[in-house]
C-alpha cells in the first residue's frame, strides 16, 4: 500500500520557498509540487468549529500576521488570513485534497491535539478519515502521538498510517514529561497502532530502534532532510526522505 511513497521524495509542507511566493503547507506550495513531481507532506490542525487546517504551528504569528492559538479561531475566521511570504489563505483540507486530487502521493501529519503526547485524542483523527473517505489517490496518515494513530487505525483503518518519531529529548520537548519522552523513545507502540512505517529523525537513523523496526520489516522515511549531502546519507537506510531548502 506504500508503493507510491517510495517513487519521488515528499516535499515537506509542500514544496515551499518563501522568495518565490510559496509559503510552507500553502496550495501554492502545492501547485510547484506536483508540477515537479514530487509527494507531498502536510501537517493538519483543528479550528475551534471543528474544521481541519493545513497548518504546522499551534499558534499562528510565526506564519502568519495575527497572534494567538489556532485553536481558538473558526475555519471562515482562519480563511480571511493570509499566509506571511504569499498572498493565499490557510487552506482547509478539503481545499487541500482538490488541488492534489490524486495527482502525487499526499502524507498528512495530524499535529497533537492533547498537548503532551497523551490519550485526549480523537475528534481530529475522526474528522479527517471522514474528510478523506471520497479521495481517490495515494494517502498515508502519521502523527507523533501514537494515540492518534491508533485512533486512525479505528476510523480509517484502509489508509496506511505511521508513527513520526524522535529521539524525544527532553529539553525539545518541553511540554512532554521526561518519562513520557523515554517511553516513546524507544518506538513501543509500533505495532499495537498497525502502523506499517515510521518517520524518524535523518540525524537519529542509525539508532538500534531504527534499525530493530528494519528488522521488523517497517518501511522507514526520515524528516528533515536540508542538503543533497544530507540526502545521500539518509538513503543509505531510509526508503525516502521528506525534504526541504532545496531541490531532492
Amino acid at each position: 500500500m506504500l508503493d507510491a511513497f517510495l517513487k519521488a521524495p515528499l516535499a515537506h509542507r509542500t514544496l515551499h520557498d518563501v522568495r518565490a511566493g510559496r509559503p510552507e503547507n500553502s496550495l501554492a506550495g502545492a501547485h510547484a509540487a506536483i508540477a515537479a513531481g514530487y509527494g507531498i507532506e502536510i501537517d493538519l490542525q483543528l479550528s475551534s468549529d471543528g474544521v481541519p487546517m493545513v497548518f504546522h504551528d499551534d499558534h499562528l504569528q510565526r506564519l502568519t500576521r495575527h497572534f494567538g492559538a489556532l485553536r481558538e479561531h473558526t475555519a471562515r475566521e482562519l480563511g480571511a488570513m493570509r499566509l506571511t511570504h504569499g498572498d493565499e489563505p490557510i487552506p482547509t483540507l478539503e481545499q487541500f485534497l482538490g488541488v492534489v486530487a490524486g495527482q502525487v502521493p499526499l502524507l498528512v501529519e495530524i499535529k497533537d491535539q492533547d498537548g503532551a503526547l497523551g490519550p485526549e485524542t480523537g475528534d481530529m483523527e475522526r474528522l479527517v478519515c471522514e474528510g478523506l473517505k471520497s479521495y481517490r489517490g495515494p494517502v498515508a496518515l502519521m502523527s507523533f502521538n501514537p494515540h492518534s494513530v491508533a485512533k486512525c487505525a479505528a476510523f480509517a483503518p484502509d489508509i496506511p498510517r505511521g508513527l513520526v518519531t524522535d529521539p524525544f529529548d527532553p529539553a525539545e520537548w518541553p511540554e512532554v514529561p521526561e518519562e513520557r519522552c523515554a517511553e516513546l523513545a524507544s518506538i513501543p507502540d509500533y505495532a499495537r497502532v498497525g502502523a506499517s512505517f515510521v518517520s524518524h529523525q535523518v540525524k537519529d537513523l542509525h539508532s538500534a530502534v531504527v534499525q530493530d523496526l528494519i528488522t521488523q520489516g517497517a518501511t522507514v522515511f526520515c524528516w528533515t532532510v536540508k542538503s543533497a549531502a544530507q540526502e545521500h546519507e539518509a538513503r543509505k537506510i531510509a526508503q525516502n526522505i521528506t525534504f526541504e531548502g532545496y531541490l531532492a
